[in-house]
């Protein structure tokens, strides 16, 4: 089931990204995130989907954007909008950036993920930042795998233990700055906000 995410995507591809463009439940979080991001500062976006609202939000901040998705017909969404921006349609586990960045964000991206997945991928992230670059990311609240339903389709989710990704952030040399286990001021997501410490 996580293989068939991207399948997933490209089949509900304008359903999904209508939905997205209805709400901006993140915006608080994003705010905290872009205040560790310098003006001009390079993000990575894992998971950026069509663009809007997250990828908009960033650029218009000032803030310069990688996206990086799964989904092809996502992407295209992605640089139809905003054509300046580089947009990678890829697997988040398989692309190599060229360079390191200021921030990197994966909002409702990782949990797609395998938890063995999820555990490279954090020790990534942290090879990818900038030094006192910052992460911010979600996960679900406790360790398990299961499939929710999205469109009338079944949609892999996983997670680890909080006191897991914990571990797997100081391992990659990084530091929780902010913790919310089902946040409901963000639509009831569990939330991380991290930096690199050097």
């Amino acid at each position: 089931m996580p293989d068939r995410v991207a399948e997933h995507y490209d089949r509900h591809a304008h359903a999904f990204d209508e939905a997205r463009r209805a709400g901006f439940a993140e915006r608080n979080w994003l705010d905290r995130f872009l205040l560790a991001v310098p003006r001009g500062g390079h993000i990575l976006d894992l998971g950026c989907g069509g663009g809007e609202p997250v990828s908009r939000y960033l650029i218009d901040s000032g803030r310069k954007l990688t996206g990086v998705d799964v989904s092809g017909r996502m992407i295209a969404l992605a640089r139809t909008r905003f054509p300046r921006q580089d947009w990678l349609h890829e697997d988040m586990r398989t692309v190599v950036p060229w360079h390191r960045f200021h921030g990197i964000l994966a909002w409702d991206s990782l949990f797609h993920l395998p938890p063995d997945d999820q555990a490279a991928m954090i020790a990534k992230f942290g090879e990818w930042l900038e030094p006192h670059g910052v992460l911010l990311f979600t996960t679900g609240p406790a360790h398990g795998e299961g499939a929710g339903c999205q469109f009338g389709d079944a949609l892999y989710h996983a997670s680890l233990d909080p006191a897991a990704y914990r571990d797997l952030l100081r391992q990659a040399g990084l530091a929780v700055i902010a913790f919310a286990q089902e946040d409901a001021a963000s639509g009831g997501h569990t939330v991380w906000l991290a930096h690199k410490e050097r």
